[in-house]
């Protein structure tokens, strides 16, 4: 631990759960699903924000997440993935409010 990181009063673990609890509600994931996500990694950036990344168990799809010192999360968040674009049938074993998420995230921008 860094003394940057000894000095501010989130740590990794709570900035991990509010950045897993924000994007659960801002996705509106429900409560049953969420098992189906897991925060992948978290690290300290500058002097007051973590960077935590949450992503669905099996695939490479990820959120990346700024949490504040503030304990507030950037609704301004990242999806990242080497996927390029999703097929319904490849998201037939996930439930189906996860399913959508993960087309509407792989859909081109310049269709929303």
């Amino acid at each position: 631990m860094t003394k940057k990181e000894f000095e501010m009063e989130l740590t990794a673990t709570e900035a991990q759960q509010l950045a897993f609890n924000f994007l659960m509600e801002d996705l509106n994931i429900f409560p049953e699903d969420r098992e189906w996500f897991a925060v992948l990694s978290s690290r300290f950036i500058g002097e007051s924000w973590y960077v935590v990344e949450i992503g669905v168990e099996g695939l490479p799809d990820k959120w990346l997440i700024q949490v504040y010192d503030t304990r507030e999360c950037d609704p301004s968040y990242t999806f990242s993935s080497p996927i390029r674009t999703v097929q319904e049938t490849e998201l037939q074993d996930l439930p189906e409010g996860i399913a959508q998420v993960l087309m509407l995230e792989h859909q081109p921008k310049s269709e929303l």
